[in-house]
């Protein structure tokens, strides 16, 4: 396993981390999801991800039990806050109130006296950013989080907030958390780079395989049993075009010609991008977590003749995201 900064702050994050989203008691539960966590640590992966509104707060719940017996300071654990989680008005958003609300319950359910990695799960428009700025300082003077950071903000939010921290003095965003993969890449490659170099963000990107597409699963239709088959993911089928899986399915065949699989591929394609610390990935099975861990050993095989031919393969899209 190899360990990035994240961004240009002095913690070191695993390269590829394991993610709580759609899985963790939708898909696994306690002991299934304990045992992936402890596989992922002894392959040297440190940094599991979670939101306090994945599946109403029990992933986080779930992953307090998963993590009992690993050392804790060998741990970064993340979570996130925005969405709606309380009753009332106040129960969602970055407000002051909302925000002190969220992290204490969301220690509570993981079991922690502090997370290390606390993200801004969307930009709310409604709180001035001075106050999500200021309230982000305050918790990890308190000691409840280490490092702060947004997911899914635009390039101007991020300035926003770095430049109402240089006003104050105050600690700014040390990552961002977008979704970046081979079919959505637009904002990180053209709206986010900026900033990302300006202010030495990190990224720890999201569905590094397009909700699963990107595996190669889906290339003969949808299996029984995969997430798209699930009642109420009828959002990632909608996904499954046929421009897409045309598109896989040439993709599929590049990683046999290099003894990989398309997973490998489109995860080792990530990689090679000296600016994400972690790609986070989702695992149901140990031989789907062996698979994402493997994707490290791809890079070396993306020559420029062979990212060149990625590309023009990805061109077919109609519409890049």
């Amino acid at each position: 396993m190899h360990y990035r900064r994240l961004g240009r702050s002095g913690l070191k994050v695993s390269e590829i981390s394991l993610g709580a989203w759609v899985t963790f008691a939708n898909q696994v539960q306690e002991k299934a999801a304990g045992d992936l966590i402890h596989a992922a640590y002894d392959a040297g992966i440190n940094f599991f991800d979670n939101a306090d509104v994945y599946a109403n707060g029990q992933a986080e719940t779930i992953m307090a039990q998963a993590i009992k017996g690993l050392p804790r300071e060998a741990l970064v654990i993340s979570t996130k806050v925005f969405w709606p989680t309380m009753p009332g008005p106040n129960g969602r958003g970055l407000s002051r109130k909302h925000i002190s609300e969220s992290i204490n319950a969301s220690l509570k359910r993981l079991g922690l006296e502090y997370v290390d990695l606390y993200f801004c799960h969307r930009f709310d428009p409604d709180t001035p950013v001075e106050e999500v700025v200021f309230t982000m300082n305050d918790l990890i003077h308190q000691g409840k989080i280490l490092y702060w950071g947004t997911s899914e903000w635009d390039a101007s939010q991020i300035v926003m907030a770095y430049a109402a921290a240089r006003q104050y003095n105050l600690i700014p965003p040390a990552m961002e958390q977008p979704q970046y993969n081979m079919f959505h890449r637009k904002r990180v490659e053209m709206e986010l780079q900026p900033v990302i170099k300006e202010y030495g963000i990190g990224l720890t990107t999201w569905s590094p395989l397009y909700y699963g597409v990107l595996s190669g699963k889906y290339n003969d239709g949808i299996p029984a049993g995969s997430r798209a088959s699930l009642e109420d993911m009828s959002w990632i089928r909608d996904r499954i075009t046929p421009e897409r899986v045309a598109i896989v399915q040439q993709l599929t065949s590049l990683a046999g010609d290099f003894g990989v699989t398309t997973a490998q591929l489109a995860i080792g394609w990530l990689l090679r991008r000296k600016e994400v610390s972690s790609v986070i990935t989702g695992a149901t099975r140990p031989e789907q977590l062996d698979d994402n861990l493997a994707a490290a050993e791809v890079v070396e095989k993306l020559t420029d003749e062979v990212l060149e031919y990625i590309e023009q393969v990805l061109g077919n899209l109609p519409e890049a995201e």
